[in-house]
């Protein structure tokens, strides 16, 4: 069944954290803020992403449960204010199948289920579960615009920890 293709506008401000919470998965996303640079660190590079107050820093998790939205608020927690890099992993990495949570962070940011959690340095990709396959989420300065968002509860939550 194909997903339908309309956009949503949602409003977030810097001190909010949204979260889709979805039968198989969630996805958190935050606005980046003020900052303006993160770093993404490879195997053989670090990267500087200059980042516009409205670009997003966005999370996935293939589970549902109160500890994993715990853990997304910490993990946007550590990139956000806590300044921690990006950690890009090499393809075939061992530790790849056994991530919890993988992060992406720019201004639009497509969810698949098809591909290696966290070896993927393009910050446009962000691996989701099948229910979020193909939704595509771009910050604006007053939120959130998504497209192909599936059935989903949609909650807006302070962030801070």
């Amino acid at each position: 069944m194909k997903k339908p293709t309309s956009s949503k506008d949602i409003s977030l401000d810097e001190s909010e954290m949204l979260l889709l919470r979805g039968t198989a998965g969630i996805v958190a996303i935050v606005k980046a803020g003020p900052n303006g640079q993160f770093f993404l660190e490879t195997e053989n590079e670090e990267i500087v992403l200059g980042m516009e107050p409205h670009d997003l820093i966005v999370a996935s998790a293939l589970s549902v449960d109160e500890k994993t939205e715990k853990g997304l608020k910490c993990v946007l927690f550590m990139i956000r204010e806590i300044r921690s890099p990006l950690i890009v992993l090499p393809k075939n990495h061992p530790a790849s199948p056994r991530l919890p949570i993988v992060v992406s962070a720019g201004k639009k940011t497509v969810l698949n289920c098809n591909i290696t959690p966290g070896t993927h340095p393009n910050q446009d990709v962000l691996c989701g579960s099948n229910e979020f396959d193909s939704m595509e989420i771009i910050g604006t300065p007053e939120g959130v615009q998504i497209t192909n968002m599936p059935q989903c509860e949609v909650l807006k939550v302070s962030f801070d920890i």
